[in-house]
């Protein structure tokens, strides 16, 4: 028996929340790039194509980041043009101007830049301290300004550091408004390690408000390690947040913080917004047995509650949100 086929969830709006959410797809990207095994390119590109196919019009394809590092990715210039004809936004990652040099010769149209909330991760991510950081991504910005490239910047680490522990609220606005002055279009606050609880975030909003971030340009980015994603998420709703960060089938997790989950679900994400009459365009059944497809793939089943729940119960059946 599959449940959405009941009405399920039922819808019961709740006053003050937007009417629409977008949903940036990281699934191919930040999922992917953490799995042990590379997984073929004709494989990540079916699976974007099928993503695609669920309505969702925002989906990071890859990153343009040294095969050293990333290796999972290192098949970026055989997968973008693989899916460049897709009508949807594809964002891709590019961590230096050679990064975005490769990403522009391929015809991007939409670049990320990933930076710190915190000194000790720009260390250990980048090698640079938080201000020279900055200062690399400057001139990657104004190049893909200067192309009509729209530029998303992450900012990782905005609740909690693995070193550093809290991180205090005032160093986050400082970073962002850094990254907004530098050119990037829209930020996403990353909750890195998974660590933070709804007044956090909203104390963040709020700070960032009055600080001049206009939160339009905001999403969220939510990590499920101690299951707080999904209410981090709705209080970020309540605050005015439209766009938000989720991993297809919750793909990916987060090597700094033992028994990390992973990213959000898109499809529980999906159900949530569901429940409360926020449309997102997206297909709940596509999307599980897409997430159920890429299972079969990996060799695992789903860590995503929703697809579970619906994967045994016909989640084949297309649903419209």
């Amino acid at each position: 028996m599959n449940t959405p086929d009941l009405g399920l969830p039922m819808t019961v709006p709740d006053e003050g929340l937007p009417a629409r959410v977008r949903i940036h797809e990281v699934g191919a990207r930040d999922g992917l790039q953490n799995e042990k095994a590379i997984v073929p390119a004709a494989v990540k590109a079916e699976f974007v194509r099928r993503l695609a196919g669920t309505g969702l019009t925002t989906i990071e394809a890859t990153s343009f980041v040294h095969p050293k590092w990333v290796p999972q990715l290192a098949d970026a210039e055989e997968l973008f043009p693989a899916v460049a004809d897709l009508p949807v936004d594809l964002p891709v990652l590019v961590p230096n101007e050679r990064g975005l040099d490769r990403a522009l010769a391929l015809g991007a149209r939409r670049v990320a830049v990933f930076a710190s909330a915190t000194e000790s991760f720009a260390k250990a991510n980048l090698n640079r301290t938080l201000d020279e950081a900055l200062a690399m991504f400057a001139p990657v910005v104004a190049r893909a300004k200067a192309a009509d490239v729209h530029v998303r910047g992450y900012l990782s680490m905005c609740f909690g550091d693995p070193w550093e522990g809290a991180v205090p609220v005032p160093q986050v606005v400082r970073v962002c408004r850094a990254l907004r002055d530098m050119g990037c279009d829209e930020l996403s606050l990353g909750d890195t390690i998974g660590v933070a609880t709804p007044g956090h975030v909203g104390a963040l909003l709020d700070a960032l408000t009055e600080a001049g971030v206009p939160v339009d340009t905001l999403g969220v980015h939510f990590h499920d390690t101690y299951g707080q994603a999904l209410s981090n998420t709705l209080t970020a709703l309540r605050h005015g947040v439209t766009t938000v960060d989720a991993s297809a089938g919750g793909l990916g997790g987060c090597p700094y913080a033992k028994s990390a989950t992973g990213n959000l679900a898109t499809e529980d994400l999906v159900w949530m917004l569901r429940g409360l009459g926020i449309d997102t365009g997206v297909d709940l059944g596509r999307l599980v047995a897409t997430s159920v497809w890429m299972a079969a793939h990996l060799g695992r089943p789903s860590p995503s509650r929703t697809v579970r729940a619906l994967a045994g119960s016909g989640a084949d059946s297309h649903q419209e949100q």
